[in-house]
């Protein structure tokens, strides 16, 4: 690490330490053992900030760190399988409290990343940003071309303070892991490595123009949304430009009013929307709040804000799928299952109680009115239970969840007698069909053939090298069963039938080849003057009798 960057981490350290003190988590500070790494800061604690919750006291040290802090607990906020309930709730509060930047920073910004000034660039560039949040702020502007757009010009140095932050939060996930139990158990490494990336990702603004470009090409097909034009000439890692379109945000519902606009058709359109995306796509937009939905006079919606995205991969929207279905089947073993399937469940997890608390959870739904149910809230139930039992879920299907609450919060706003279920039933259903189409297992089976003929492939110089490992006596196989002694009982009594019936089966075929042979002769079969023959015949039956009577004793022979 290089003196300037080691200079930064400690300058933070310090300001963080602070902040910790004033807002009474001290005490965590301590316990992470990072008082050993910087002196720990006595500053006077805010005024009663002990009658505080725990959860506010976070919100209110992550809105005091500023913008790194503040965009990582709305990321965090999507994590309910990792994050506690009485947190959560706090962390959807977060606001982006950060003042503006100068006109004079960003132009120079601007200046910087499309090569030259903004009077050369544009016809007309406001000074006044329609919006500031924590990682950039958004401008109006015209082209030369008289094309209004949106400029949205990232914050100055933001991206070394986020590389700074992130390196102290990957060091104190270190030793968190190392002193404290619970952060073992969460694997608090891992939950900082993926809000890390989910935060780079959103400094680069190509990638939200690339997100931007896919949502359009999915709305093409129909009227009622729309999606900004993507300018390239005018996009870089710190700079994004889009078309400028004037709507009515659907938070704004006394502006929907005094348009005229049907608020019941607003949410069809909306939820509509995002389940094509969710259930058809496999991609959609992962904060659909009513700030980032424009209502036009038309009725139309335009989509807005393309920083965070999610994806289902096919088998994943097939346990979704699932999941959904064996709930509204009151299936434990079915929720289980998609569980399982949808997330990776620690060895050691405790059946019992796993489906003790997925019981609860179908309870819940019993006999409730399809129209009544929150799929939304069903979703957050499963993350619950997740979090409970250590089942880490995917981060795509944690996003769904808060996509799916955001917009039914939405909805009922706009219109509270309105279902969710109603839009999304024909949606589950077509894709619950699609996984029963002869077509779609054939696919499915086609695109597995690749894998199994690499599997057959493999098989060969695997069992070359097994044979290789015997011939050195090199092969040790260890077997842990239990109640092995009573398994090895059953198996020797299985084994002395089998060889029983081997026996008289060998007897009895001996038999037949003697009768045979004595009618082809004409002779009688004596052996030392014996009846052989009917001696044989005797015991052969004997034996059989024997045989059934051992078997109706169900093994005890």
């Amino acid at each position: 690490m290089n003196t300037g960057r080691r200079i930064r981490q400690l300058q933070r350290y310090r300001t963080i330490a602070s902040a910790f003190a004033r807002n009474g988590l001290g005490y965590v500070y301590q316990e992470m053992g990072l008082t050993e790494k910087l002196p720990f800061f006595r500053d006077e604690e805010r005024k009663g900030i002990h009658n505080k919750s725990v959860g506010e006291r976070i919100r209110l040290l992550l809105e005091e760190l500023g913008p790194t802090f503040v965009k990582l607990g709305q990321i965090a906020s999507t994590r309910p399988d990792l994050i506690p309930a009485h947190i959560l709730s706090e962390l959807e509060r977060l606001q982006d409290n950060v003042p503006a930047f100068s006109y004079r920073e960003a132009s120079a910004i601007i200046e910087q990343e499309l090569g030259a000034p903004v009077e050369e660039l544009f016809l007309h560039f406001s000074e006044t940003p329609l919006a500031a949040a924590s990682i950039g702020q958004v401008y109006r502007a015209v082209l030369k071309d008289g094309t209004a757009v949106a400029v949205k010009v990232q914050r100055p140095d933001i991206q070394t303070l986020i590389e700074t932050d992130l390196d102290i939060l990957a060091d104190w996930a270190r030793l968190a892991e190392h002193r404290l139990e619970w952060a073992r158990n969460y694997r608090l490494r891992d939950i900082v490595d993926e809000l890390g990336r989910a935060l780079r990702a959103e400094l680069d603004y190509t990638t939200e123009a690339r997100n931007a470009e896919r949502f359009a090409n999915q709305c093409k097909t129909w009227k009622y949304v729309q999606v900004p034009t993507v300018y390239w000439d005018y996009c870089t890692r710190r700079v994004l430009t889009m078309g400028y379109i004037e709507g009515i945000k659907l938070s704004d519902q006394e502006q929907l009013d005094r348009a005229g606009l049907d608020r019941r058709l607003l949410a069809e359109r909306f939820a509509k929307t995002i389940f094509h995306q969710v259930l058809v796509e496999g991609y959609f937009h992962g904060d659909p709040h009513p700030g980032n939905v424009l209502a036009l006079k038309d009725g139309s919606l335009v989509l807005l804000d393309f920083g965070m995205v999610g994806r289902l991969t096919p088998g994943m929207k097939k346990h979704f799928a699932s999941f959904v279905i064996a709930l509204r089947n009151q299936s434990s073993k079915g929720v289980i299952r998609a569980i399982s399937n949808m997330g990776i469940v620690p060895e050691d997890v405790n059946m019992e109680l796993l489906y003790a608390d997925v019981d609860d959870m179908r309870e819940k739904y019993y006999k409730v009115p399809l129209n009544q149910v929150s799929l939304g809230e069903a979703v957050q139930d499963l993350f619950a239970v997740a979090l409970r039992h250590r089942i880490r879920i995917p981060t795509e299907l944690t996003l769904l969840g808060k996509a799916l609450l955001t917009l039914e919060g939405v909805v009922s706003a706009l219109d509270p007698a309105f279902s969710v279920f109603d839009v999304a039933e024909p949606f589950g259903k077509k894709l619950f069909l699609e996984r029963l189409s002869p077509i779609q297992m054939l696919k499915t089976w086609m695109e597995d053939v690749p894998e199994y003929l690499d599997l057959l492939r493999e098989v060969p110089l695997g069992l070359k090298q097994l044979s290789s490992l015997m011939r050195r006596g090199q092969v040790r196989v260890e077997v842990a069963v239990p109640q092995l002694d009573a398994l090895m009982k059953k198996m020797d009594r299985i084994s002395n039938q089998l060889s029983f019936s081997i026996v008289l089966l060998s007897l009895s075929i001996v038999m037949v080849g003697l009768i045979i042979g004595a009618a082809l002769s004409h002779s009688q079969t004596l052996l030392w003057r014996i009846p052989v023959i009917e001696i044989g015949f005797v015991i052969a039956m004997l034996l059989f009798m024997w045989l059934i009577y051992a078997i109706f004793r169900s093994g005890r022979f």
